[in-house]
């Protein structure tokens, strides 16, 4: 173990000594492991262990961590240009990572703006879809219309459209800006309150927004292709725009490319990051359809869109993201998928039968143990650390994200881990 990260049993995070820790009471919450290195599906500790990494740095490192060729991009672009505004001014990783979005994503999502964060790339696209209607001279729809057990961030923004009850955002309830709050439309009666919903009200709202096919951060709660397909005819018969978040189940994760694909339609404005860059860099983009981009051409400089991070479209990151959208081109990464999925679904089905077990689930790279309560998480976390495992339960639920690089024999000893911890927690 490190100087920096003592082992005794009493310390807690607020005995580290600088940092505060996300989505961390730093008074109660255990001190916290401390990384050197990783590589593949593992992260190796300062004290020595090496844990199989379960949920691929929060659902970014499709490829496992330092894959050679992300590096060497990473390397090769370093030494030549690491970063130059993007004001006024381009460069080739971030022309050519443009265009490789846009053929790879459906339809007509052509112009891609990027960003840094997942939470500032749905930011853009909220202040997109106000500003095309204001643009064409519509009035009144300031207002955005999103699901119950949504996240879409931490931002002040982002914590207006999330579902309020989820807990996370609860004391700001006085702050944020107010918005629409829907059930997805699951069956016929959430549908038929979403209708009603959208005829009193449609003509305020601006955008409807959702993560299609998973709900992640709210409790990795899925739905069916038909659901997007609903949305999409609704929004298309009230004049809203649809945003779809893909921030996590874009390349790859749900066992397509895009989650959209599943469902066979083509969003007004979508936005990417997490495993954009394979988990190295931080990149996020906005990409927006050819009638949201002409509503800001104009001879007015009002009609611009007046967004634009310092570190946007960083040359370090764009190269990094073309990295990995080569390895999906050229190592088997759907096929990867789907063989853990599989695998998952055989794997996790003996949990059903544990008690305190209420679902499990498996979606493309995506497998949940959800149980009926989780009242110390992070005792949870510390004995997964025990049996080898990097394993981060939150709300109710145990999950495995991992990279589409995980062995199967790595892959199963998170799965076991999981059957064991919870057998010896009941």
């Amino acid at each position: 173990m490190s100087r920096n990260a003592p082992s005794a049993p009493h310390l807690t995070a607020a005995d580290q000594p600088n940092l505060w820790l996300p989505y961390t009471q730093m008074q109660t919450a255990p001190f916290p492991v401390e990384a050197v290195s990783t590589s593949g599906s593992r992260i190796t500790l300062a004290d020595g262990r090496e844990l199989v990494d379960g949920v691929a740095a929060w659902w970014t490192a499709c490829h496992g961590y330092s894959h050679p060729h992300i590096r060497e991009a990473l390397v090769r672009q370093a030494e030549r240009m690491p970063h130059v505004m993007f004001g006024g001014m381009v460069h080739e990783p971030a022309i050519r990572l443009a265009a490789r979005l846009a053929a790879m994503l459906p339809g007509d999502l052509e112009r891609v703006f990027f960003t840094d964060s997942g939470s500032v790339a749905m930011e853009v696209a909220i202040k997109m879809a106000v500003q095309y209607h204001i643009n064409r001279g519509t009035e009144g729809r300031t207002k955005i219309l999103s699901f119950r057990g949504g996240y879409h961030g931490d931002t002040l923004g982002m914590m207006s459209i999330c579902d309020p009850e989820e807990g996370m955002h609860s004391l700001f309830a006085g702050v944020l800006p107010e918005q629409v709050l829907a059930d997805l439309p699951v069956d016929a009666d959430s549908l038929a309150r979403l209708e009603a919903l959208l005829t009193e009200r449609g003509d305020s709202i601006a955008a409807m927004v959702t993560e299609p096919l998973v709900q992640g951060a709210g409790g990795m709660l899925f739905h069916d292709p038909e659901v997007l397909r609903r949305l999409r005819e609704l929004c298309d018969r009230h004049g809203i725009l649809l945003i779809l978040d893909e921030i996590f189940t874009g390349f790859g994760r749900t066992g397509t490319m895009f989650a959209c694909g599943q469902a066979g339609i083509v969003p007004d404005i979508v936005a990417l990051s997490k495993a954009l860059t394979g988990g190295t860099m931080a990149l996020a983009a906005t990409v927006a359809r050819r009638h949201v981009f002409e509503a800001f051409l104009s001879e007015s400089a009002g009609h611009a869109l007046m967004h634009g991070p310092t570190f946007m479209a960083n040359p370090l990151a764009c190269a990094v993201a073309n990295a990995s959208l080569d390895l999906f081109e050229t190592e088997p990464r759907l096929e990867q998928v789907a063989a853990i999925s599989a695998q998952l679904e055989r794997e996790l089905e003996p949990c059903r039968m544990l008690p305190g077990v209420k679902d499990v689930r498996v979606l493309g790279a995506i497998g949940v143990v959800e149980l009926e309560t989780l009242d110390d998480p992070d005792a949870l976390r510390r004995a997964f650390v025990e049996h080898g495992v990097w394993i981060r339960p939150f709300r109710n639920i145990v999950y495995l994200t991992p990279a589409f690089t995980i062995t199967s024999e790595e892959l199963t000893h998170l799965t076991t881990a999981i059957m064991d911890v919870l057998r010896e927690r009941a």
